[in-house]
């Protein structure tokens, strides 16, 4: 199996990074339910008594789902009227421990949806977890004689390979029901669920076969990998170089084995993007592998073209539901929204309890910069009626995420969020941007020197417009001036420790602004 000591010293040394990368919020799917896979005790498991379970707090800092015993289906279907007559089975990773429900699953499964795609979500059968935390239990498992804890897991592989075949199957049986179109069915799977898709594509029968598979990032034991068939279905493969788990030889082995025997195959590797980015936005390539998944879905005639959607570059719909609630809530104290970027989004996922029981409202979103952040300003901080705002922007403008800026300029659109503030009698923090040497997903950027002197120009604002300065810098940056291990998996987005070094001060700053 795949379950190799590189992969065991990757996830050991490795788990913060992990943790960090993994970006987890609950998917909101559209016109689900759930069924069964079989109508009884899944075959060769009737003895399992254990409970399928879920876990939100665990190493991996994700929804899991562990411990699945009853193999079920949960259907993701278009819109009314919009589905294409194509079907898919989706199969997230996790080691054969754990289902990442959300990043390989719902995630994945409302893209495709809106795309006219019936979508269905697999839980498979795993590893029986004796606690509530199975990463853990995951990773004393991996960290011992890897032989048997290959030889533990492989009857579960094989359980896990016949509920895909099965639920393939089960797509297939009642494809009218759903508005299918039986011979456009196909499954991806991700990680541990790509060993699930690759494996469909090898001795399938008329019932399970799938029309086209997508194994990502997955591995194929050697044991799965038989003669390709003279009508094997197209095949779809990503997967990134620099994957820690080694695992992209798997996936050249597929595309050469497809290409030998003149089969429909097209492979697709980044060279930046780690094993397990699914959904994940990391601002690099891989953040866009579904759109080429879409693009060849188009030429294998299994989806239309997309029709052009309207542009919402400052993610005016993001917060549009949740702000209509926070209107019509009375603040039970003085109401504080903290706006910024990925790092104010990462602190409600890494450290909800600093939320919860406050009247603090995050509205921060992944990747933005000054000028998005100053176009929402409005719907997502001055409606809201707030007591005070606490701004950091700046970081992703130095990146270029949108563009190339000046310090004048983030520095305008700064000044100008606070000058709408206080117009609208907010109190207003300004944060200095967190040290950052060097950028992982635009490296050689040299932002040491640029963050230095835009904290200075925020700094000087402050002190001439009656805001108060908020200094997170000179409290975390390190010798380079530039973000600690101990702060930061990535250099650049805080850990727990991190924001424990943040809350504090960012409280102070409140208390500050409202004297």
């Amino acid at each position: 199996m795949f379950y190799l000591p590189k992969i065991i010293a990757y996830y050991m040394k490795n788990l913060l990074a992990l943790a960090a990368f993994f970006i987890f919020c609950a998917a909101t799917h559209a016109q689900e339910n759930v069924r069964r896979l079989y109508p009884g005790a899944a075959p060769g498991s009737e003895a399992w008594n254990w409970q399928e379970a879920v876990s939100d707090t665990n190493m991996f800092n994700t929804k899991i789902v562990y411990n699945v015993v009853n193999p079920s289906l949960t259907v993701v279907a278009p819109e009314a009227g919009t589905a294409n007559g194509t079907g898919i089975v989706i199969c997230p990773g996790g080691g054969f421990h754990t289902l990442s429900i959300n990043s390989e699953g719902f995630d994945v499964a409302n893209w495709l949806a809106r795309r006219g795609v019936t979508c269905f979500v697999l839980k498979y059968r795993l590893v029986h977890s004796v606690t509530n935390d199975p990463v853990k239990e995951l990773m004393a498992a991996m960290g011992g004689d890897v032989k048997k804890f290959n030889t533990e897991i492989a009857p579960t592989v094989a359980m896990a390979l016949a509920d895909a075949r099965a639920a393939i199957a089960y797509v297939r049986q009642h494809a009218a029901q759903y508005g299918i179109t039986p011979n456009k069915i196909g499954i991806i799977g991700f990680s541990a669920g790509g060993t699930l898709a690759g494996g469909a594509a090898f001795g399938y029968t008329p019932d399970n076969k799938p029309d086209f598979v997508a194994p990502i990032y997955s591995y194929m034991p050697p044991e799965l990998v038989t003669t390709v068939a003279k009508d094997a279905p197209p095949m779809f493969l990503t997967a990134a170089t620099d994957d820690q788990l080694h695992l992209v030889p798997g996936s050249l082995m597929l595309y050469e084995k497809w290409l030998a025997v003149g089969k429909t195959v097209e492979l697709h590797l980044f060279g930046k993007g780690g094993h397990g980015f699914g959904m994940r936005k990391q601002n690099l390539p891989t953040d866009n592998w579904i759109e080429r998944f879409g693009d060849w879905l188009q030429l294998q005639g299994y989806v239309a073209a997309p029709k052009a959607a309207p542009q919402d570059w400052p993610n005016l719909n993001r917060f549009a539901a949740d702000n209509e609630k926070v209107k019509a809530m009375q603040a039970a104290g003085k109401r504080v929204v903290f706006m910024g970027n990925s790092i104010t989004e990462g602190w409600l996922s890494l450290d909800p309890a600093f939320f919860e029981g406050r009247p603090y409202i995050n509205r921060g979103i992944s990747g933005q910069t000054s000028p998005q952040m100053l176009l929402r300003f409005r719907q997502d901080v001055i409606n809201l009626m707030p007591d005070v705002v606490v701004i950091l922007a700046g970081t992703n403008d130095i990146a270029g995420n949108t563009g190339p800026a000046t310090l004048e300029t983030i520095m305008g659109n700064i000044a100008s969020m606070a000058e709408l503030a206080k117009a609208n009698k907010t109190k207003v923090v300004l944060s200095s941007v967190l040290p950052a040497f060097d950028y992982p997903w635009k490296p050689g950027m040299h932002p040491v020197e640029k963050i230095a002197k835009l904290n200075d120009m925020i700094k000087e604002y402050a002190a001439k417009n009656n805001c108060v300065y908020l200094d997170y810098y000179g409290a975390m940056a390190d010798e380079r001036k530039g973000l600690p291990k101990a702060l930061s998996p990535d250099g650049v987005h805080p850990n727990l420790a991190g924001y424990k070094i943040m809350e504090p001060l960012a409280e102070k700053a409140i208390q500050e602004a409202l004297r």
